[in-house]
């Protein structure tokens, strides 16, 4: 399989990337958050600045979680079964905040709502929505792997 040099020479750059992106992108929602749950039902609009950054933070991570997983192959830097408990945990942990925003979302929000936005915007707005809980899914996955594979004895994993 070929992979680009610098992954080769780094393999830890990929899962680094993908906690900074993660983190970023759960700071860049979390103000849109915040309002959504303070304004239940009033139409939220989000800032053209802010959507761009999210959409980009989804293709980076996206894009990162795939070719580790396709290209690049899981380093262990050492075993130890409390620290890969605590991985463990926090993949569940990462992913909190992805069901709460769902959950207000759509059992919340959209049900207080006055009037639906246009249907375009609907579908953009949904879409971006789904997209964000997949790439913090994937991210989940991946921080179970890594806690999984530090917690077992030394075996090739991918």
């Amino acid at each position: 399989m070929n992979q680009p040099s610098s992954v080769r020479e780094d393999p830890q750059s990929v899962p680094q990337v993908l906690t900074s992106d993660s983190s970023s992108l759960l700071w860049m929602i979390l103000p849109v958050f915040r309002r959504m749950v303070s304004r239940l039902g009033e139409p939220q609009d989000l800032e053209p600045w802010r959507h761009a950054i999210i959409i980009g933070g989804v293709v980076v991570l996206q894009s990162c979680y795939w070719v580790r997983l396709r290209y690049v192959p899981l380093s262990v830097p050492f075993r130890n079964v409390l620290v890969g408990h605590l991985l463990l945990f926090s993949s569940r942990a990462s992913f909190f905040f992805g069901g709460a925003f769902f959950s207000v979302v759509f059992f919340r929000h959209l049900p207080e709502l006055g009037v639906l936005p246009p249907f375009g915007q609907a579908v953009t707005k949904g879409i971006t929505i789904i997209a964000v809980l997949f790439a913090l899914f994937c991210y989940s996955l991946e921080l179970e792997r890594l806690g999984k594979a530090i917690e077992e004895p030394s075996t090739e994993r991918r």
